[in-house]
């Protein structure tokens, strides 16, 4: 659970990362001669505001590529999809994929209406977009991965375990699912429920928040958590001001990932890796391990890493990037590669 503390050294985190700018990165790290970029391509417009993705297309003849989707972190109120700029850039100069990094909404948005069920409506939404439209940035909709730190971890994991739950109704306690701020031509969301329209072939899930109900239950909705003030609205409900864990424990079960893990005999989600550093004190080994376990009880594959040393937003552009996220992205490259692009002997 988070404590004020821990929100202490978030404050200061962000502020960091707000305030710095990258400087120029080893061609290692970022060769635009590996990759061709589409920026701010419009993927869906929910209640009129406008979100947009970027797309890396490597440079070769050696597609259609498996594709990784980036959702970046940031407390679900703060950060865009520029914090994620060069683990988009590595992971484009040092691998054959396809990457999309992603914009959603935030819960300060639309004058500070917009509820988690959204956005993992928006998120969920941007997987329907990419299968429908990757093909002409030289992706192969049936090879997809998604990624993402902290609240974007959080997303990646709605979409593996969450992604089956669609509808064109209300979330609510009585209808745990959710509305995709972008839909298929001629498709409900229950046809696309129906068709597995959301699956996805792996997941890295980079210090994720996987229980909002445990959330709920401290300070996150309340002045404490400074990530209000940093998105610019006062603090309130994740559902509105009407609802909160105790009154309404389901609806925050319900964009749990930790709380919604299926057994593998009933559905058999794909494989994940789930990385955390080992001075992480927002989300800590501990909570990271207790998704882990999770997982494995239920007979469903997860791999899990612990970065010696760091604590959390290792995988941020920053300063500090060329030294902090190399090696986590190259044991999350490797993991691709093997679902991707198996040794053959």
């Amino acid at each position: 659970m988070w404590t004020v503390r821990f929100l202490g050294i978030v404050l200061t985190l962000s502020l960091a990362v707000a305030c710095e700018s990258p400087q120029q990165e080893p061609k290692a790290h970022n060769d635009p001669s590996r990759y061709s970029l589409a920026e701010d391509v419009l993927w869906a417009s929910p209640g009129g505001f406008d979100l947009t993705m970027d797309v890396y297309t490597p440079v070769g003849d050696n597609g259609p590529y498996p594709v990784l989707m980036i959702f970046h972190g940031g407390g679900w109120l703060i950060n865009d999809k520029s914090i994620m700029d060069q683990m988009a850039q590595y992971i484009a100069t040092n691998g054959e994929y396809v990457v999309c990094n992603v914009d959603y909404r935030l819960l300060a948005d639309q004058a500070n209406t917009v509820t988690v069920d959204q956005i993992i409506g928006d998120v969920v939404g941007s997987v329907l977009w990419v299968k429908e439209r990757i093909s002409q940035y030289g992706g192969d909709p049936a090879q997809l991965a998604v990624t993402g730190d902290s609240a974007g971890a959080h997303l990646s994991a709605a979409i593996v375990n969450l992604g089956n739950r669609l509808s064109a109704e209300p979330y609510s306690e009585e209808n745990l699912a959710f509305k995709p701020s972008y839909l298929p031509a001629a498709m409900t969301a229950q046809q696309v429920a129906d068709s597995h329209g959301v699956e996805v072939q792996a997941a890295l899930l980079s210090y994720g928040a996987f229980d909002l109900y445990g959330l709920g239950e401290g300070d996150f909705e309340s002045w404490k958590n400074p990530f209000w003030y940093l998105g610019g609205v006062l603090p309130r409900g994740i559902f509105g001001d009407a609802y909160n864990a105790q009154t309404h424990p389901g609806l925050y079960k319900g964009v749990s990932p930790l709380h919604n893990v299926p057994l593998s005999s009933e559905r058999l989600l794909p494989p994940q890796l789930l990385t955390v550093g080992t001075d992480d004190t927002l989300t800590t080994p501990a909570m990271v391990q207790a998704y882990l376990q999770k997982l494995r009880d239920a007979g469903q594959r997860a791999e899990y890493w612990e970065y010696q040393g760091k604590g959390h937003a290792f995988l941020d552009s920053r300063d500090s990037f060329a030294a902090d996220a190399p090696p986590a992205l190259d044991v999350m490259l490797n993991f691709l590669d093997s679902v991707f692009y198996p040794q053959t002997e």
